[in-house]
Formats: structure tokens, sequence, C-alpha cells
């Protein structure tokens, strides 16, 4: 009797899961089909299984944490999306809810080379690049993202623009229902089979390099110096990080507004909650 009960109760429990998969679909397919009308698009391209599989991963694995990788050329956007997907999802700052790991903070440590060079000017003149996979300690990163998968707390390292100076405590991250973790190179080879869902951010070049230059003047990057460094940047971008668009899940909008991003992320996650607490 026991074991008909829980074939009983198998059965039932899986046909609610497939309801509930099936109307999170149809829900976000229409919020999808809403965006592709705007005149800026906040998701230029979605895989064919994307929202089939958040949706069970939402439903069926409800104790386990999602992985969701953003990367995307230099200036593109990356960390304004993550940011404003927070700002959307986690009015009430609860915490548990997600947890932020940027690439940037894994830069190793060339300070020792940028003192012995002088400058940054004279530095890039050496053939230095701040922007291969080799500069950023991608085994640390992804060795973290593993140990917050599995429920374990990290301290992630802390590196300045400015000084090249990486930090090694720099600040202590829990694990959460969510992980966002954004940078140049977190879908490269080696690292990318730890996401669950892969993001790839585009912006147009002109666009991102009116931006990088306004950025690189904030990190003491300006004339000769910061001419050399976006030359690489476009170089390498090409090699290291444009590969991973045609491999992601989720092809986002660069272009789009705060407000937008905000506001659509919003209706996502405020769907899945409502949906499921049905």
């Amino acid at each position: 009797m026991v074991t008909d009960f829980l074939t009983s109760y198998d059965y039932y429990s899986s046909r609610r899961d497939m309801e509930v998969i099936s109307t999170i679909v149809d829900a976000l397919k229409k919020i999808l089909e809403e965006d592709k009308l705007q005149p800026q698009p906040l998701f230029l391209k979605t895989s064919e299984n994307l929202i089939l599989n958040i949706a069970r991963k939402v439903v069926q694995e409800k104790k386990k944490i999602f992985l969701i990788g953003i990367t995307g050329e230099s200036a593109s956007g990356k960390t304004v999306f993550v940011d404003n997907t927070i700002k959307a999802c986690v009015k009430d700052k609860k915490e548990g809810i997600y947890t932020v790991i940027r690439c940037d903070d894994y830069y190793k440590d060339t300070s020792k080379e940028l003192q012995e060079a002088g400058s940054y000017e004279e530095l890039f003149k050496t053939g230095f690049s701040f922007d291969t996979p080799d500069v950023i300690d991608l085994d640390l990163m992804k060795y973290h993202l593993i140990e917050l998968k599995k429920g374990n707390a990290i301290t992630s390292p802390r590196y300045d623009f400015v000084t090249c100076v990486s930090n090694p405590n720099g600040e202590i991250k829990k694990p959460s229902k969510v992980i966002l973790t954004e940078g140049l190179y977190v879908l490269n080879e080696g690292i990318r089979e730890v996401m669950d869902v892969k993001v790839y951010v585009y912006t147009p070049l002109d666009v991102i390099k009116d931006r990088w230059y306004k950025r690189a003047a904030l990190r003491g990057k300006t004339g000769t110096a910061a001419d050399l460094q976006f030359a690489d940047v476009n170089r390498t971008a090409q090699q290291y990080i444009r590969p991973a668009y045609q491999i992601s899940d989720a092809v986002i909008n660069g272009m789009v507004s705060q407000e937008y991003i905000q506001e659509i992320t919003d209706k996502i996650f405020k769907t899945l909650r409502d949906i499921i607490q049905q």
C-alpha cells in the first residue's frame, strides 16, 4: 500500500511539475514576444531550449544553485546589465538570493611590471597586454564558482585598476540561489561548462570605443597609452571574446536603457514567482 501511495504521489507530483513548467514557458515566451516589438529589444537572440531549460530548473531543482555567466567585449555593458538585473529582482535586499562574481576581481597582480616600466604607455610598448585570458586567474575563479555551487563561502580577491595590485583578501562571498558571474572570459573554454545559462552582451564597436575611452581615463590611461591598449582590446576580442556569441544561450542588447533592463527583468522574475507560488 505504501508503494502504491508513493507511486501515485510521484505521478501527480510529476504531472503538476509539467503543468507548471508549461505555464512558465508560455508566460516567458509572451514576454519575449513583447520585447521583440520594442525599438531596442533586450533579447537579440535566444537558443531554442533556453526557456524550457530555465523552467525545468526553477520547478524541478528548487534547492539547487543557479549559475548565470555573462560575457561581452570590454565596455559592452556587462556590469550595467548585472547591476540593473539585481536592482529589479532583489528590491527587498534579502540575503541568500544572489551572489555576484566579477572577472575583473581576478586580474593577476602586475604592479611590479607597471613600476618597472614607469608608466602604462611604456608598459604597453613592451607588448604587455591586459586583454588576454592569461592575465586573469581563471582557474581560481572557476574553483570559487564551483565552491559556491556546492554551498561553500569563498573569499574573492580585489583588483586595483590604477596600481595593478591584487589583494587576495578582497570580499567574502556567500552561496545563494542565483550566482551571477560577469567578465571578458567567463564563457571561455575551460570555465563555461560550469554555467547553467550563458549570456553574451552585444554592443556596436563605435559605442564600445566611446565608452571604453571614458572609462580608461578614470583608470589612469589617456593619450598614447589609451590608444595602444584599445588597439589591443579590439584585436584580442576577435580571438577570445566574440566567438562566445555563437555558443551563448541568449544574446543581450548592450544599447538598452537601464530602466528597460529593470522593467523586463522585474517582469520575468515576478512572473516566475507568481506561477511557482500558485
